[in-house]
């Protein structure tokens, strides 16, 4: 086990996702192989250091594991694999993508005429798979140390993460984290866009008012929509109330027909086809487990 991972593995003392001293960030742990299925990944860095997650993203399919981080500019629902076992658990650190730090780090990184070129024109997905060199790794263990100690946790806890974001932005594939916190690029409008629907996603939503909302025409809109997050925006919205009917069913144990309606459903029914095809089980068997 490398550093990094035992550092990990002393944070999560349980399976699943552990809390830490700092808030936004936390350690992931799981002993079992997960079969390719369906999930939703929130805004956020993902660093492992053991193990290995595959994720299937439209025609798309790349991994993350210790040498490679992965990083969510907006919330995008996906599907994904885990490869571990009891004895080689995976491990993995979220940490929150903090918006003040980013932004204060592009001022600087403006004032340096360090910012990408051409950065309001290319076209942008939603996240970016990042190699892990040198300085990230030092800086991940050095975050790793400090979140042992409550104390060390909050004294330098968040300029860790700065340096960490700031190291993320000096990677040539970084634009995506640059088009997040820029206003007018096309990510940033989409990221409003994905806002609005993470916050209304139980009411009638229309491309069009999404369009409206961000000031793009509505091709203009689609188009730019699924070049960040690999779908368009009615399937975008279906696999957000699913994800969301999951977790109603599974943590708040309602029925099947209260869930439909609380996820935007009119039809129990309907609900309950798009369920199974989706998740491969029906409501009932989900909420059973």
């Amino acid at each position: 086990m490398s550093h990094i991972a035992s550092l990990m593995m002393s944070l999560a003392t349980k399976e699943g996702v552990n809390d830490t001293a700092v808030e936004g960030i936390k350690v992931f742990r799981s002993s079992a192989y997960g079969s390719r299925g369906p999930m939703c990944y929130s805004q956020g860095i993902l660093i492992v250091g053991q193990g290995k997650k595959r994720v299937y993203l439209d025609d798309k399919v790349f991994d993350y594991d210790p040498q490679n981080s992965l990083v969510m500019t907006v919330p995008m629902p996906v599907e994904c694999e885990t490869f571990a076992s009891v004895e080689e658990p995976v491990l993995v650190l979220m940490i929150d993508i903090d918006m003040g730090q980013l932004n204060q780090l592009i001022r600087l990184m403006d004032e340096h005429h360090k910012l990408p070129k051409n950065l309001h024109e290319s076209r942008q997905s939603g996240y970016f798979v990042a190699v892990n060199n040198e300085d990230i790794e030092c800086c991940v263990e050095r975050l790793l140390l400090a979140l042992q100690s409550p104390l060390e946790a909050q004294v330098l806890g968040k300029p860790m993460l700065q340096e960490l974001l700031y190291r993320l932005l000096s990677l040539p594939n970084a634009a995506p984290l640059y088009a997040l916190a820029l206003s007018h690029t096309r990510l940033s409008r989409i990221d409003k866009a994905l806002s609005f629907l993470h916050r209304n996603y139980g009411h009638s939503v229309e491309v069009e008012q999404l369009a409206s909302l961000v000031n793009m025409s509505p091709s203009a809109f689609h188009r730019c929509f699924k070049e960040v997050t690999a779908s368009s925006p009615i399937q975008y919205l279906k696999k957000i109330r699913l994800n969301k009917a999951r977790e109603l069913l599974q943590e708040q144990k309602l029925k099947v027909k209260e869930v439909a309606i609380e996820v935007g459903y009119e039809s129990a029914a309907q609900f309950s086809r798009e369920f199974k095809r989706y998740f491969n089980q029906s409501p009932g068997e989900c909420a059973r487990l």
